[in-house]
Order: structure tokens, then sequence, then C-alpha cells
């Protein structure tokens, strides 16, 4: 039925309803909220919904179908409206998880499978009705836009519900699926732009939830959006475009940002040359022949690309311009954001692969890194024993891979927008293994790779808080993760770390009576942090000349090319 037309009977049956003499009481209305809820059911805008009551209390809605299923003729189009259903829609599992290959070793997936029909979205509520406007949270996933899954345990939005938050994951879609720009698809599409359909896909997730949340008891007008890693680079990338700027209250950044990092968009004719060499290498000549073929087959041609293979685009559409130049116009959200990164992002071997870390190799990688400004680097990384060596490579590393481009993105907020800035910087590192993992190291996301396999290059025992360690704490699922032998105090840390998240989420302030007190980034004439650790204080930033030095090095690095 055309729109105008079904809004129009709409308004007729109203007034017909009306004339009776408010066929409903207020009383007939009440009981039938009551018997709707008895049956944990939600009436969104496609149709009913019936999801679980969990023990705690809380109500869980998984596989919700924010967008129709990108399939066939959809493969490659921004995500279109969902088809309303009829009846009584089960959402008591997760939906299935984006394709994707099994990158990371700590993913652990509760999804109904693997299909490019994954565009589903979970709700964890502690409303008991429709009208309370709770806060919202809704978290994307990391995995370096290759791998990851709203199912996944660690982002479990029970234990944030139970903080008085509706709390939502979402699934977007990944690698080729996601990114693949062509001048086919440009032309076809009716905003002239291809690529970025991972980023559309939070954006219409984005939608839903302002359309929809209130349906759950939460607030429209109260949405913030947080993610780790890929996550947070999403979360830079969501305040930075026109299309999801306006449905964001707050924002929360673990570890990444599209700011001056090898994830920011490329012009679009680049991209789309890279999509026409890899629709070559697969014989498609044509849009239509790339679409019919298997999403399997398009994964593992995907992966001998590597990570991440297929950038995000200046598309004119979700990207008006590059992020950074966004940001420092200030067009950006104003919205406060809290954003940090973790104490040992990467490891030292990053720098030096298999080398002995002592000095003389040490000064020879940063020579084959930054040429005549090797010296530069050195003093601000410094390091007289193997020791030192260690410790300066690791925060080289760490800063190169993520915390540089996370302390620009910040640094640009606090500068261009009116919003209060909060920045931390989280330390505590994971306890041993659990005996059962008998030889087992972690791995680079946070995973656990087991020292027998031969192609295995063994990690260095961490001594900070490696990428990714803090997600458990700060959503408050420590329980799930059943590698680590938790303590009494990583619990106590993840109490800290969980409620600043959810003040933040409540206020745009994540102070209050049960934690230390987080000044903002720029209170009085220092730059503040908090130190997230077994203390957890505030205290100076002593890294900010590395930091602008990086900067320098950067920019003189654009304009050369």
């Amino acid at each position: 039925m055309h729109h105008s037309r079904r809004f129009y009977c709409v308004l007729l049956l109203a007034v017909q309803l009306l004339s009776v003499g408010c066929a409903r009481s207020s009383e007939e209305t009440t009981e039938a909220t009551a018997e709707t809820l008895a049956n944990n059911q939600v009436k969104v805008e496609d149709g009913i919904l019936e999801g679980t009551l969990e023990e705690s209390g809380i109500r869980s809605f998984k596989g919700i179908p924010f967008a129709a299923p990108p399939v066939g003729e959809l493969r490659w189009r921004e995500p279109q409206p969902v088809e309303d259903w009829e009846g009584v829609r089960q959402a008591k599992n997760f939906g299935p998880r984006a394709m994707q290959l099994p990158v990371f070793g700590d993913m652990g997936f509760r999804s109904d499978g693997m299909s490019e029909d994954a565009l589903y979205l979970n709700v964890w509520t502690p409303a008991e009705s429709e009208g309370e406007k709770l806060p919202v949270l809704v978290y994307f996933y990391g995995g370096g836009f290759v791998a990851g899954d709203g199912s996944e345990a660690r982002y479990d939005g029970e234990s944030m519900a139970k903080k008085g938050i509706v709390a939502v994951t979402t699934n977007y879609r990944l690698g080729v699926f996601g990114n693949l720009a062509h001048p086919e698809l440009t032309e076809e599409s009716p905003h002239n732009a291809s690529g970025n359909y991972g980023y559309l896909d939070q954006n219409a997730a984005l939608r839903w939830v302002k359309e929809n949340i209130e349906a759950f008891g939460g607030d429209p007008d109260k949405i913030t959006i947080a993610g780790e890693s890929a996550g947070s680079i999403s979360v830079s990338a969501q305040m930075a475009s026109p299309l999801s700027k306006d449905l964001i209250a707050g924002a929360i950044g673990e570890s990444g940002a599209a700011v001056n990092s090898s994830m920011d968009p490329i012009p679009l004719n680049e991209a789309e040359q890279i999509g026409v060499t890899f629709a070559q290498s697969l014989g498609a000549n044509s849009l239509a022949e790339l679409r019919a073929l298997p999403a399997e087959k398009l994964l593992e041609a995907a992966g001998k690309r590597g990570i991440p293979g297929f950038p995000f685009t200046i598309d004119g559409y979700f990207f008006p311009k590059a992020p950074v130049a966004i940001y420092k116009a200030g067009e950006q959200a104003q919205v406060p954001l809290l954003a940090g990164w973790n104490s040992e992002e990467m490891t030292y071997m990053f720098l030096l692969g298999q080398e002995k870390p002592t000095v003389e190799n040490y000064k020879k990688a940063l020579q084959r890194l930054y040429g005549d400004r090797a010296e530069d680097v050195f003093k601000a990384y410094p390091a007289s024993t193997e020791a030192e060596v260690v410790q300066a490579a690791t925060d080289l590393a760490g800063d190169r891979f993520i915390a540089y481009s996370t302390w620009k993105w910040i640094d640009l907020h606090s500068q261009t927008s009116d919003q209060p800035v909060y920045r931390y910087l989280f330390s505590r590192p994971r306890p041993p293994m659990v005996p059962e993992m008998g030889n087992a190291s972690a791995g680079l996301a946070g995973g656990v790779v087991k020292e027998e396999d031969p192609n295995v290059v063994k990690m260095p025992q961490a001594r900070g808080a490696v990428h990714a360690a803090e997600i458990e704490y700060a959503m408050g699922n420590l329980p799930y993760n059943k590698v680590y032998a938790w303590t009494p105090e990583d619990y106590k840390v993840s109490e800290i770390m969980q409620n600043y998240f959810a003040n933040f989420i409540k206020t745009g302030n994540p102070n209050g009576p049960d934690v230390p007190t987080w000044p903002t980034l720029n209170s009085g004439d220092k730059v503040q942090i908090i130190n997230i650790d077994v203390n957890t204080q505030a205290q100076p930033d002593k890294n900010r000349e590395r930091y602008l030095l990086l900067d320098e090095l950067h920019n003189s690095k654009q304009a050369a090319q």
C-alpha cells in the first residue's frame, strides 16, 4: 500500500475508534500492556516480538531484523527496510553472524551459524513498561572489519541492563560484503556512492533504535554508541557522518579511531579500482556476475587479500570528506566523549620481529621506519638497557598500531567541540590463565594460541593490558570469559570501569558516588586522564610530547605525498 494511503487509512481507523467514545478504556489498555509484558512481547514498527525473561529479571530480545537480508540483488546495496511480519515473531535466539573467516581466537560466538543474511540486533532491557525512558547503549563489535558478532558473550548486554540501561548489540557486514566499491555499484546507487555498507548497516541499526527503542522502555533521545577496536573506529565514523551524528547523545571509544589511521577511508575512485581488480581476479566482468557468485567463494578470495583488504570510501554520502577534516572543522556530532586505550596495545615484536631487544637492534628498527627522524623518535621513546628497549618498543608499537589515532580523535574532539571529553588509560594486566588451558599463550586480539601449534610465533608474556583486554571489565562480563583465573581485584576493577561507563551513558559524565573522581581532559592548565587499574586514579598525561611528535611525523608524511 502506498505510504500516504496507508497513513490515511490508519488515521481514518483512529477517528472511527474515537467516535465510538474511546472504545478502549485506559484500564483495558493497562491490562493489554500487562498481558504483553507477561508474555514478554513488545510491539515494534514491523510487528510483534517475543523475547525471554532472564533469571535476573532482565528481558532479552535476540535476532531482531533491522534491515532486509542483503542478499541477491541487495548484496552491496545500502540496507533496505524490513518487511512487516504477521503474528508473533520469536526473538529468543541470536541471528546468524556476518560472513567471515575464523581470524581471531578470542571470539566466542553464540550466533545461529553464518550467513549473508545477518542484519540482526539484540536488546536487553530492565524496563517493565514502555514509558520508562531509560538511557540506551548501542555497542559495535571489534574484529578489524573482517570478523566479530553481536552474539559474543563479552558484549552481552544483561550486565549493563542490570545498571538501568537498555543495551543493544548490532551486527554489520564485514570484509568484501561490507566494503566493496566498484564503478557499477556507484552508478547504480541513488547516492552515487559505493563501499561503506558496514557503516551504513550501523546507521540503519541506529535509526531502528531511534524509532523502536521506546517499546523496550528506552529513550530515543539518549542513545550512547560504544565499541572496541573496529567498533571504536566505527564510533568515530558514526560521529563524523552527517547520516548518524544527529542520532547520538554520547560516544564511548575503546582503542581505535578513523582519524589518521590505517582504516581511514580513501578516495572513491581508488577504492573502485581495487574492486575492479578483485572482480577480474574472480573472472567476474560485471556486477551481475559478481552478485551471482556464492558468498563462500567471495569470502575465500577476499581472505587472500588480508586485513583490511577493502578500504572504506570517501563516497560523498556517508563520508562527505575525510573524517579528520570533519573533526578539524567541528562538523562531527557535538556530544560528550569518553575514550582511551590500553597500556600494551601491541607487542615490541611488531617493531623488532625475532631480533633480540638490544639498544642497537632497536635503533636499527627506528632508522628503518623513520629515516632522518629516527633520533627524534629515540628521544621520545628512550632506552639504554634491554628491559628499557622492551618497554620503549612496546609503547611505540602500541602507539603506531592504535593509540596515536585514538589520541588524535580525542584531541581533535576536545578542541572543536564544546562537550566534555574524558580520557582513560586501562592498565590492568590479565591474571594467569586457568590451569585447564594447559600450554597456551595470549594471541593478538585477546585470543588464545596453543603453543604446540608449529606455525605459532610465541608471544612474550604481557606486562600490561593487551588489545581488547578491557572489554569484559567495561561491560561487566568477566564471568563469561573462562580462560583467565579472575581474582577479586579483577572484579573490583570491572565494577569501577563498568560504573564509569554506566554513569556516562546515563548522564554524559562518568563520575558518581561509586567511583574515584575522573576529571575532564582539559581540567585547569593540565591534560588529565584516569588510569584504570586496581588503584584507579586521575593523573596528568605524561606522554603528550610523544603524540605531538607522532602527529608531526604523520603530517609531514602526508604533505610529502
